[in-house]
């Protein structure tokens, strides 16, 4: 299997996919660490790519979303962004409302105290 096919059948199988630097539970840079520790927090079950474990890999979400840089977050087969804009979405109340209508389970309390931590 190629690396895109490798991709596409990861995003298409499961509802959330971080492509990270690392793991969930140790993730290898700060960006990568950020949007873990939000989907974390907010409790979201998720799968976790470590692209640093395949370089096919690594340069493949990057062709695949036509985004240069990592992490990446999925949801539902759909690219959502990198950690700027997952950090926005979350501070603004658009990643409550992108798993609400997805159907993606999480802690609306926890999303709201990241919210209140960072007023």
């Amino acid at each position: 299997m190629s690396a895109e096919e490798q991709i596409k059948d990861t995003v298409t199988r499961n509802d959330v996919v971080l492509f990270m630097k690392g793991t969930k539970s140790m993730p290898q840079c700060g960006f990568s660490s950020r949007v873990a520790g939000v989907l974390n927090f907010m409790g979201v079950d998720y799968t976790d790519v470590n692209v640093l474990a395949d370089e096919s890999v690594r340069q493949g979400i990057k062709d695949y979303s036509d985004w240069p840089t990592i992490p990446q977050l999925y949801v539902k087969g759909e690219f959502v962004g990198g950690c700027d804009i997952i950090t926005e979405m979350t501070l603004s109340g658009e990643l409550d409302q992108l798993f609400e209508k997805e159907g993606v389970a999480y802690d609306k309390d926890a999303a709201e105290k990241i919210r209140e931590a960072n007023a």
